[in-house]
């Protein structure tokens, strides 16, 4: 398993963060094998929000009655989740932040998390508050580190206005298909191709000259939530030719090699896997050790159909 720095910390965690909003309807043994076999795999990252399961805490509670871990245990792993996310709105106020926390402190049976994110931006964020909450949160030992998920350069820039603590991880949608933060740049300044657009002001770069820690989430999707690329031949027949033939020369899966080309990236962007099979697991595990050639990764990148002005 590839594992990377995390700028401003000093901790190393895996490429690949098991994200377990899925895992509800699971028996314990299930999500247990599923923990292990990601653990024998070499990831070190768990992912949950509050809002995964069918009630709040629904997954996080899930797995901390399935998951059991030594003090020891506990501190191999890192440990994440997200807040801000209301029905029908958006909520970062320091009140709910600092309820939420503990609240998924409890169902996680854990009395820390080692990174928090704040979800979908809040429109009407008072970073004051923010910087309030995650102050209290630290002091506690509640929190350890802080991040955020589908923010823009600008929008993290507003928050470190107030808030102390470094911002370590930005968690947005990535994959080879849905690609904006890398395919924009790549076709800069041509006028007429809608790829050119940029949609996250500079995203990609951002992350990069600030130390920011990328996390891909669906990285299978073709899209927002419109299904897997990955032996979708209707749409992406072209693509699944070059992941079997890359597949087949690197001795891996091609869920394999469509993890290879977001870890390929020298921006070390995690990959945030959101299966409850653990042979996936084992897969992407497998495909995060493969080192894609620039003309492999550009040739996928083509093959997805993005352009190369």
């Amino acid at each position: 398993m590839k594992t990377i720095p995390l700028p401003q910390t000093d901790l190393t965690a895996s490429s690949i963060v098991l994200g377990l909003m899925r895992i509800e309807a699971l028996d314990d043994e299930a999500i247990r094998t599923l923990f292990h076999t990601a653990r024998d795999a070499g990831v070190t990252v768990f992912d949950h929000a509050d809002i995964y399961g069918s009630e709040r805490h629904g997954c996080e509670r899930r797995f901390g009655d399935a998951v059991t871990l030594t003090a020891a245990e506990r501190d191999q792993v890192l440990i994440q989740s997200k807040v801000g996310i209301r029905k029908g709105f958006f909520d970062f106020s320091e009140g709910h932040i600092l309820r939420t926390v503990d609240e998924s402190l409890a169902a996680l049976k854990t009395d820390y998390l080692d990174l928090l994110l704040l979800h979908r931006p809040d429109s009407l964020v008072e970073p004051e508050e923010v910087a309030s909450a995650f102050d209290t949160l630290q002091a506690a030992g509640k929190v350890r580190n802080f991040g955020v998920s589908n923010h823009t350069p600008a929008q993290v820039e507003l928050l470190k206005g107030s808030v102390e603590q470094p911002l370590i991880v930005n968690q947005v949608q990535l994959s080879i298909t849905h690609a904006p933060i890398i395919a924009s740049g790549v076709a800069a300044n041509m006028a007429g191709l809608d790829q050119s657009i940029d949609r996250d002001n500079g995203m990609l770069d951002y992350s990069r000259l600030t130390g920011m820690t990328l996390q891909a989430w669906s990285p299978f999707q073709a899209g927002f939530f419109t299904g897997v690329f990955i032996g979708d031949r209707e749409h992406y027949a072209e693509l699944n030719d070059v992941l079997d033939e890359l597949a087949a020369a690197h001795g891996v899966t091609p869920s394999g090699i469509a993890t290879a080309w977001i870890t390929r990236h020298p921006a070390n962007i995690q990959v945030v896997l959101g299966t409850t099979k653990p042979s996936r697991v084992q897969e992407a595990a497998a495909g995060s050790d493969v080192t894609l050639s620039r003309e492999e990764w550009y040739r996928l990148f083509t093959a997805a159909g993005h352009t190369l002005p």
